[in-house]
């Protein structure tokens, strides 16, 4: 029988969360997946860049890049890379956009994305971005990709780059139902904001999975804080 043909390069920006964890296991079907990891000086920085690694052992990732972001710590201005600043629970996050919102994070991530594959010839970026049962961050919206991809059509060489959000419109509990389906390592990922030991359970991000797994009839595979789960 003939050879299959060689996949096409992809670059994945893979934090170690759940989301993006999910979005690289389908790129991977479809993809010579690379995986990008930006540490930015957030709180649970050393866990999750060990869970981009063991990911991309699990998914079979070879092609990985891991660089960090000196600016968005220097700025500020978001609970998750000022420690003056507390992580809110879920239950006092009311209609404004939360202090965990890192402003314009994803601007900074995606620019180093595209610069990667406009280097190695990648005409695909995934990002793991969720608009439904999030925290209503602001660079998480379909029009704010819509926008990007403009910008990355007029200033790459070849104007071929597209970002690909194919989680945007699902709910959690969805992703979690096609990350079962794909096989996606949720052991390996983590979504705490605020702690790297085990997860804190009561973080907006934390809240929003276990919601989501239990919307889905399984269960999340890492540790949490006990009196946090049986709250």
């Amino acid at each position: 029988m003939p050879s299959a043909l060689p996949k096409s390069p992809a670059v994945v920006l893979l934090s170690g969360g759940m989301d993006s964890c999910v979005c690289a296991a389908l790129a991977a079907k479809d993809y010579d997946v690379a995986a990008l990891h930006i540490s930015y000086g957030q709180r649970t920085e050393e866990k999750e860049r060990r869970s981009f690694a063991a990911i991309c052992d699990r998914l079979g990732i070879r092609t990985r890049l891991a660089v960090r972001n000196e600016a968005l710590r220097a700025i500020g201005g978001s609970a998750l890379t000022d420690p003056s600043l507390a992580v809110p629970e879920s239950h006092a996050i009311g209609l404004d956009v939360p202090v965990t919102y890192v402003p314009f994070r994803n601007a900074h991530f995606l620019s180093v994305a595209v610069s990667w594959a406009e280097v190695m010839g990648a005409e695909k970026i995934y990002i793991g971005a969720v608009e439904q049962d999030s925290s209503g961050y602001p660079d998480c919206r379909p029009a704010y990709y819509q926008a990007f991809n403009q910008v990355v059509r007029a200033g790459t060489k070849e104007g071929r780059i597209g970002i690909v959000t194919p989680l945007i419109a699902m709910r959690k509990s969805e992703i979690v139902a096609l990350g079962l389906e794909l096989g996606a390592p949720f052991d390996l990922t983590w979504s705490c904001y605020s702690r790297e030991d085990r997860a804190c359970g009561v973080c907006d991000s934390c809240v929003l999975r276990l919601r989501a797994f239990r919307e889905t009839g399984a269960e999340d595979p890492i540790p949490y804080v006990l009196a946090a789960r049986e709250a």
